[in-house]
């Protein structure tokens, strides 16, 4: 059993500045350790007796396996009791009555257990594993906790990808910390001080310089680790195989794209505003599309199935994760291949996996992110549909591109020429770039 003569110098100063730091951000990429890290600090905080009683608050998933077997798994912290707070009312509010050092709650309960204690918090600690789910302003959970900062003495904030749209997504994470002190004390003021507006009021741009203001106005409570500075990272290779549609589906997909309107298979497919023109889009460049409200839907092309086929035939020794983005995708997938496996909740599908006996393992990234490990089970990562989220985007990827993966990682990225899926690429790289000038502009030195 490892003991905490084992971590690593970098975590030592990020248990330092946790311990020193009440309210703070940890920005640390996929593998840092952010978890051992935090519960280490934890443990300081509870023998100088600064904290008594810890909420750690988490995805589903990660609430109810991650922090209380890593905590089991080092010496220094095996002691801590915990109590998961998961699951229905009854079995929530039985958890939170157990004697214990920490707490773990799914972030979709935030705004229950503020309501039942009010006033009364009872935490001293808390600790956003994932924050950046607390990025909008608008969202319950965030106003809900916002509630409890009167009564927090501490908040630590955990997250390898802090911005994933951009600079508007800090002001939310930050007021959690601060109460609006450095950014601004509501989403409004912030926009005006440090954004423009686009020419329909709604897209917003930094102003010249907006970002090397906020660096330095938040660089006193937050701290930024790069993976790559650190461990030593498989290669990644990221390729593009470019599929074109049949001529005549290309036709269709002009004709949609223009008119928001279009007769197909005996199907009408209209897009009523340009949100959800852009999802349909989306579903015409994989291949099927949603006809009305009942999620019936109707093929358009096996375009991209076809270009899985030439990978499967290129790489026959190895296992494929291939990411999903919509239901009528996976019901293609698995009619396609029999014999591809979902990634569920079952522990039993990982663990076929990483012990190399799915040839192809099929996962929404939605369900494929925090606290699971693939990266034993194969080194091809194929985006058979994309979607704009970065943040789902770099959890996936990180799946197999991480500590313990013992091959060079291929990221495919099927997509469609000429649609929408250009678009999707390049805005995924911008956003990209954006954070991660934000997460130099911090890195722990």
């Amino acid at each position: 059993m490892p003991s905490r003569e084992q971590l690593h110098k970098y975590q030592d100063r990020m248990i330092n500045f946790i311990y020193t730091t009440p309210k703070c951000a940890v920005w640390a990429g996929l593998g840092l350790g952010k978890t051992i890290t935090t519960l280490t600090a934890i443990v300081d905080l509870i023998d100088s007796m600064t904290v008594s009683k810890v909420l750690i608050v988490a995805p589903l998933r990660v609430a109810n396996s991650v922090w209380h077997k890593e905590a089991a798994n080092w010496q220094h912290t095996k002691h801590l009791k915990f109590s998961i707070v998961t699951g229905s009312e009854k079995e929530r509010l039985s958890a939170l009555h157990k004697t214990a050092d920490v707490y773990v709650i799914n972030r979709e309960n935030v705004h229950w257990i503020v309501e039942h204690y009010a006033k009364k918090w009872p935490f001293d600690m808390i600790v956003l594993d994932e924050a950046s789910s607390f990025k909008s302003s608008s969202s319950q959970r965030f106003k809900s906790l916002r509630k409890t900062i009167p009564f927090t003495n501490r908040l630590v904030e955990l997250t390898g990808t802090p911005s994933p749209n951009g600079l508007l997504d800090i002001w939310s994470q930050m007021y959690l910390l601060d109460c609006g002190e450095r950014l601004g004390r509501s989403m409004t003021a912030y926009k005006q001080r440090f954004f423009e507006a686009g020419y329909n009021g709604y897209s917003f741009k930094p102003v010249k310089s907006a970002d090397k203001i906020i660096h330095k106005l938040i660089d006193d409570i937050v701290i930024s680790l790069n993976v790559d500075d650190y461990l030593e990272m498989p290669e990644r290779i990221d390729t593009v195989i470019r599929v074109p549609l049949p001529p005549s589906r290309m036709v269709e997909y002009k004709q949609l794209e223009r008119d928001f309107l279009i007769q197909i298979n005996d199907n009408e497919i209209v897009a009523y505003n340009a949100a959800t023109l852009a999802g349909k889009l989306l579903q015409f460049a994989n291949g099927a599309t949603y006809t009305d409200e009942l999620k019936n839907w109707t093929e358009i092309h096996s375009a991209k199935l076809d270009a899985i086929d030439d990978i499967i035939s290129e790489n026959t020794d190895e296992n494929l994760l291939i990411a999903y983005n919509y239901k009528t995708d996976l019901i293609r997938l698995q009619a396609r291949y029999p014999d591809a496996v979902v990634l569920d909740s079952d522990l039993k599908t990982i663990e076929q996996w990483n012990g190399g006996n799915i040839k192809m393992l099929l996962a929404h990234p939605a369900s494929c992110g925090h606290g699971i490990n693939l990266q034993h089970g194969g080194c091809i990562i194929v985006w058979f549909g994309l979607n704009w989220s970065l943040e789902l985007y770099q959890q996936f990827n990180g799946r197999l591109h991480r500590q313990g993966q013992t091959k060079p990682v291929r990221v495919v990225h099927i997509v469609a020429d000429g649609c929408i899926d250009d678009k999707v690429m390049l805005a995924i790289e911008n956003k990209a770039e954006t954070q991660q000038q934000l997460l130099d502009a911090l890195k722990l030195i």
